[in-house]
């Protein structure tokens, strides 16, 4: 699995690093998918068997078209695989369906290649996460423009597949599903899209604090603050002050972080070979994780190094102060 704080990075920056980074841990993907499967779907998985697989499964540029996830896991008591092969989606595509049919032609080419017959079965899975609804149909064969007369003696002779689709625009988290964990990042990414992200912590602090691990509250606190410019460590503070536990945790979460960003300046300075240059790469690294929490524009490189060590410690403490005195 990837490592937490990779992922922590790869969220900051889109929608689509989110989804991967939540997603692409087993214990959630699993989560997911028992709440918006069919039951007697569910029932018959063998849910411990659930692998994610890698990007390089699928050797074509497909993979790069696509936000997508790929797990293999056992079904129906047998040595049956099935392949849930999990795409975001922010705007509807009219296409969906032949997209999908290729990565699905790929994904079973390459599962012969490697194995042979009989061929594991592939649940196409798209997430939509707005804005607009989606409103295509999930049927492949209604790409087709068929007249009424040869419809019905064609139609055996096309590929016929629909994939499950969930509208986050047409869906409510806060009402819907039992994984807390799951109906938090479900409504976070909801509202987020409909620029209502106080309204999500709000939403948050009625939960208990123990059903978020630090490395999930992490990547939805920095996911939060990429998504909206209005939303910083102080507003973030502010909605969390009715749910004591859970703001203390959103305060380590913020403390780690800066750890992290003095431990990679100590990376930095090891490069260059000296006491002195770890002690300046270690200041600049919590510097700039300091200034991302509290949304100040970050520093260039070039100005830090400008610095003394005397005046990099001098401007970390005082960014340090102004955090603390927000929370």
């Amino acid at each position: 699995m990837e490592n937490p704080d990779e992922l922590a990075d790869n969220a900051t920056h889109t929608h689509d690093g989110f989804f991967k980074a939540v997603f692409s841990q087993p214990e959630h993907a699993v989560a997911f998918f028992k709440s918006h499967l069919p039951p007697g779907l569910v029932q018959r998985i063998d849910w411990s068997t659930l692998v994610p697989l890698p990007g390089s499964f699928v050797k074509s540029s497909l993979r790069q078209a696509h936000s997508d996830l790929l797990f293999s896991v056992r079904i129906g008591g047998r040595e049956s695989l099935l392949y849930l092969l999990f795409e975001h989606q922010s705007t509807p595509d009219p296409v969906m369906p032949l997209r999908l049919l290729a990565y699905i032609v790929e994904i079973l080419t390459e599962h012969y290649e490697s194995h042979g017959l009989p061929l594991p079965a592939v649940l196409p899975f798209v997430f939509f996460q707005g804005p607009g609804t989606w409103k295509i149909s999930q049927d492949f064969e209604d790409l087709f423009d068929l007249s009424a007369d040869v419809r019905e003696s064609l139609l055996p002779y096309l590929p016929k597949f629909k994939h499950a689709l969930l509208d986050l625009t047409k869906f409510d988290p806060a009402g819907q599903g039992s994984d807390l964990r799951i109906r938090a990042v479900l409504q976070l990414m909801k509202l987020a899209r409909e620029k209502k992200l106080l309204r999500f912590f709000e939403w948050l602090a009625g939960l208990p604090a123990e059903a978020f691990p630090d490395n999930l509250l992490r990547l939805m606190l920095l996911y939060a603050m990429r998504s909206d410019s209005e939303i910083d460590v102080e507003t973030i503070y502010h909605s969390l002050s009715t749910n004591p536990e859970l703001k203390k945790s959103a305060m380590s979460v913020a403390e780690k972080l800066e750890a992290r960003g003095r431990k990679e300046g100590r990376n930095e300075g090891r490069e260059e070979g000296l006491k002195a240059g770890e002690r300046r790469g270690a200041l600049k690294g919590a510097i700039g994780v300091l200034e991302e929490f509290l949304r100040i524009p970050p520093s260039t490189m070039d100005s830090l190094d400008a610095l003394t060590t005397e005046e990099l410690e001098l401007r970390q403490r005082k960014l340090r102060r102004k955090l603390e005195a927000r929370s």
